[in-house]
């Protein structure tokens, strides 16, 4: 049987961690997405360079830790001047870690659609930017939805790794209550519940999303 004492005793600071883990999640989600779009959109631009910057961001960061970006932004950049607080660093390397994985997902999408549409619209007109903008990014957006909410859900869970650099969030809380009260099972099975008050929602709202617009379709 679980302890709620556990749970009633450390509310606040399981609470502490659960809204630590929301902002840093939402804002790393917003930043990634950005990001990810930004340089889904280089991996097929007809400038080669721009391809080359897109391709190298991809498999780098694609391809590395997330633990090693993370401390190279905390313990690192340091020593180049440049500082950040455990709940900073955990967000850019959230969102920099992620962009390269979305980028990937919503690049397959672009390629998805049509190339006609791509040429119908610069024929009519449109710049490039104009095209990927107002035409091809909304299409390939709405077909990778289902990659792009696992994506998001890999972002909630990834941030468990900012304990690390004691940024506050849940897994932090977590092991903060644990090192206090000496129980173990119960403060983690209490933080997975906060976890998936958070995925859960996300999950289900991804897929009332993916069937909206199919039925739209």
């Amino acid at each position: 049987m679980l302890d709620f004492t556990i749970l009633s005793e450390n509310m606040e600071l399981f609470l502490e961690g659960f809204k630590n883990t929301l902002i840093v999640s939402l804002l790393a989600l917003i930043g990634s997405f950005v990001l990810g779009t930004l340089i889904a959109v280089f991996r097929i631009a007809p400038i080669k360079p721009l391809n080359w910057i897109g391709a190298i961001y991809v498999e780098f960061f694609r391809n590395i830790p997330l633990l090693i970006i993370l401390f190279f932004i905390f313990v690192g950049l340091p020593v180049l001047g440049v500082r950040f607080s455990g709940f900073q660093a955990g967000t850019i390397a959230l969102t920099i870690y992620t962009a390269a994985f979305i980028a990937e997902a919503i690049r397959a999408g672009v390629l998805s659609v049509h190339k006609g549409q791509t040429e119908a619209a610069r024929s009519s007109g449109l710049t490039y930017i104009q095209t990927m903008r107002y035409i091809i990014l909304p299409q390939a957006i709405k077909i990778v939805i289902p990659p792009l909410g696992n994506q998001f859900l890999n972002l909630v869970k990834n941030s468990s790794i900012l304990t690390i650099v004691a940024a506050g969030e849940l897994m932090y809380q977590g092991d903060l209550i644990s090192s206090r009260t000496f129980v173990t099972f119960d403060v983690y099975i209490f933080v997975a519940l906060f976890y998936l008050i958070i995925t859960l929602p996300l999950s289900f709202g991804v897929n009332r999303l993916e069937k909206s617009l199919a039925k739209s379709n």
